[in-house]
């Protein structure tokens, strides 16, 4: 059996990034805290934790406290708020998240309506919306563009949640581009995503299995899955070794693996090795 690794698996700079910067905070500051995890990885946030930064729901009046915000941004007013309320901040946006607050902030200045692909829900992307004075439109999928109000839009820029699916997106801003005279286009999906999409598009293809490694909360990681499976119907979207059943690899010669931006090396070293010992 043949175990092909991804070259993009694992970490990207914004993550590591922003772990570099909570470790270094934890380490000088006594009282560190998050609304929130600071990426979408169990395994992390339990290192995170032990660190001693806690998560917390809600923020108080304060002194002498750091909220360490967190890799995916933050709404403009959770900056405003935790000032006023005592709170030293220490930001670990990822720079490519803050280039699309900076677009949108800009684009709004110059009577744009916002619209931003991605899932709503998502963290990052209620990030973006919060930069914004006025309400922006989320469009999460071709079936959920609310063709009525896009009809009535005159100039309208588009961003994207930086770990979206190419293709899908492209295909939405065709549709778009159909009903709105002024339109601006930022592809914001960042390098690491392209990389890792470009490189899942063709692993599915030449090896029989594939296994993407990440947390089920991770939107990264769910998008190698679809386009994985898409190709490869014998793709699984696995956590840990735990998750992984024998019979995945009948009759199988190579098995390609892949990883989400937040997927620490270890956990991918613990299922590659956890492989060799079940499929000599």
């Amino acid at each position: 059996m043949i175990i092909n690794l991804a070259k993009s698996a694992g970490f990207c700079f914004g993550v590591k990034r922003a772990l570099k910067i909570a470790l270094e905070t934890s380490a000088n500051k006594k009282k560190v805290f998050m609304l929130g995890d600071i990426v979408h990885n169990n395994d992390v946030v339990k290192n995170i934790r032990k660190s001693g930064i806690n998560k917390i729901y809600r923020l108080k009046r304060t002194k002498n406290e750091v909220l360490l915000i967190r890799a995916h941004g933050a709404p403009h007013a959770t900056f405003t708020e935790a000032k006023r309320l005592g709170y030293t901040i220490v930001d670990a946006t990822c720079p490519m998240v803050k280039e699309i607050h900076r677009i949108v902030q800009n684009m709004e200045k110059q009577n744009y309506q916002i619209i931003v692909i991605g899932d709503k829900k998502h963290d990052e992307v209620r990030g973006i919306i919060g930069q914004l004075k006025n309400r922006g439109t989320v469009i999460t999928s071709l079936k959920d563009i609310p063709l009525a109000k896009i009809k009535r839009m005159k100039k309208a820029c588009i961003v994207v949640q930086s770990t979206q699916n190419t293709t899908k997106v492209l295909r939405i801003v065709k549709v778009l581009k159909k009903y709105i005279p002024d339109l601006k286009f930022f592809n914001t999906i960042c390098r690491p995503t392209r990389i890792k999409q470009e490189e899942i598009r063709g692993m599915p293809l030449k090896n029989d299995v594939m296994l993407i490694i990440g947390s089920k909360k991770s939107a990264n990681t769910k998008r190698l899955y679809e386009i994985s499976r898409a190709i490869n119907k014998r793709s699984w979207w696995i956590s840990s070794k735990k998750d992984i059943k024998a019979a995945w690899f009948k009759s199988a010669q190579k098995v390609g693996i892949t990883a989400g931006a937040s997927t620490p090396e270890e956990t991918i070293k613990d299922i590659t090795n956890y492989l060799k010992t079940i499929l000599r």
